[in-house]
Parts: structure tokens; sequence; C-alpha cells
């Protein structure tokens, strides 16, 4: 299980270094065309993508806390470090949405036009497929490890893409001549980046307050409990979320002529069906009873 842990953390981390790597390559970029072309656009898109380098940062020193072993401080873990720099990530996406609209209405407010021309088509459009690209694979190092912060931090990147569409559409608008496309796109795009954080921010809050692991895996939880022999009945299953890793505990009825032996025998069984049933970290605390004659409810 410390293997798998410590797998997982790589993973997170190399992508996320390949992500800083392109962020500062692609906000270099946006700069010097957006000074040699006057692009304010462009240049408020290397902007964010200089904030997506501040979210990777956060994103590294989140893992690193997190992976951290259990102390006396901390007997359950360092899990919660990451999902508060999800949440950290999430406040940035709002603030970045926030700012893209504000900047574009009082563009739009005092009538600027914006024709940047044809070098911030190519620029915009490498920022799309570079980031889209980091986007997806960043997508599916998450839902590999479960990574709550990588998930998050994924849609940063997706935002840059969106927000180099806005730059792209305002390139074009401009070529034929309308001069407002850039702002218009970029009120759309700030719109979508803020209903992205809210809802990080919601998955981040649900963790916070204790609430279950979805209701699929505790299914598959069940479906674990019941497949050991020797296991009467279950009652008493609690779960949260402690980072990527679950943590929980549940009351197994056993035989009540059985040895202490025996039942320690079956509740080992039991930690076992679940860990080989589950893909993500688990830790399991499982206390065994003798079966009574009154009813128990699951």
């Amino acid at each position: 299980m410390v293997e798998q842990n410590m797998n997982e953390v790589r993973q997170i981390i190399r992508i996320t270094l390949w992500g800083l790597f392109l962020n500062l390559v692609l906000a270099a970029l946006k700069v010097v065309v957006g000074i040699v072309v006057s692009s304010a656009a462009l240049i408020a898109d290397a902007v964010h993508s200089l904030s997506d380098v501040f979210s990777d940062i956060v994103v590294l020193l989140g893992v690193r806390l997190s992976s951290r072993p259990p102390d006396k401080t901390h007997a359950y873990g360092h899990g919660r470090y990451e999902t508060m720099a999800a949440s950290v990530i999430g406040v940035m996406l709002i603030g970045a949405g926030l700012f893209f609209i504000w900047d574009a209405s009082y563009s739009l407010y005092r009538g600027e036009v914006n024709i940047p021309g044809y070098p911030v088509i190519i620029v915009a459009l490498i920022s799309i497929l570079a980031k889209e690209g980091i986007y997806q694979v960043t997508q599916r190092v998450a839902r590999r490890t479960k990574s709550s912060v990588l998930c998050i931090n994924a849609w940063h990147h997706r935002s840059d893409a969106l927000s180099s569409v806005a730059v792209l559409i305002g390139a074009i608008t401009g070529l034929f001549g309308w001069g407002h496309g850039d702002q218009s796109a970029t009120i759309a795009v700030g719109i979508l980046i803020i209903i992205v954080g809210i809802n990080a921010l919601r998955n981040t809050f649900t963790e916070l307050s204790e609430a279950s692991i979805p209701t699929d895996e505790q299914d598959v939880i069940v479906e674990a409990i019941q497949s050991v022999p020797g296991v009467r009945s279950w009652h008493y299953l609690r779960t949260r979320l402690v980072g990527r890793e679950i943590f929980m505990d549940v009351h197994v009825q056993v035989d009540a002529r059985l040895s202490v032996a025996e039942g320690h025998a079956i509740c080992h069984a039991v930690e076992n069906a679940i860990v080989g049933a589950t893909d993500r970290s688990i830790n399991i605390v499982v206390h065994c009873e003798p079966e009574s004659d009154s009813p128990e409810t699951n």
C-alpha cells in the first residue's frame, strides 16, 4: 500500500513538472509576441499562463506535504494538505474568471478595438493545442491516482486553453473588421472558468465536511465484505476521504462460538477483500462482534 501511494505521488509530480515547464515556455512566447505586435489580450493570456505556474507549485507543495507518513501530531496522515491545495487552486480559478470578465468589460466600456493580426493567431493556436494536450494527460493521471488537486489543476490548464481561444476569436474577428470579438469571448470564457472553480471548491468542501465516499465505491466495499466466508452480517459502515486515501471502519458479526483467533482471521480476510476490490489507498478498521439474535441495521 505504501509503495502504491509513493508510485501515485511520483506520477502526480512528474506530470505537474511537465505542466510547469510548458507554462513557462508558453508565458515567455506570449509575452514576446504580445509586446512585438502590441496585443494586450495576448499579454493578459501570458499572465494567465504564469498563474498556471503558481498552481503547479501549489500542487507540488500539497502533494509533497500530503505524502508524509503519519506522526504524533497527524495520526491519520497529512492527506488534508492535498485537499487544501485543491481549495487554493479553486479560488485561483474563480479569481482568474472574475479578472477576465472585469478586464474585458472595462475594455468594452472604453470602446477599445483589438485587431492583433496573424502572429497572435499562430501563438493562440499553439497555446490551445499544447494546453488541451497537457489537460488530457493530467486528467488521465488524476483519474488513475484519484487526486482531486491534480484534477482541479488539469482544469486550470484547460482554462488557459480557453483564454487562448478567446484571443484566437478576437484575432480572427479583428481580421474581418470587428474589434470587440476578443472582449466578448473573454467574458464568456471568464464565466466558464468561474463555474469550474465553484465546482472545484464544492468538491473540496464536501471532503472537508467529512462526507462519505461516493455510493458506487461504497457498494464495492459492501460486496467485498459480504463475499468473505464467515461474515454473518455487517453494520456501522463509515467512510471518509483524506486526500487520496479512504478511511473506513465497519462492524462485522461472526459465529459467537468461534475463538478470538478465528474471528480475527475473518476480520483480516475482510480487510484483504476490501483492499483487493478498491483502486484507492485505503485505511481500514474492522470490529469483530459475535452474532446476536437481535436484528441489526446495515
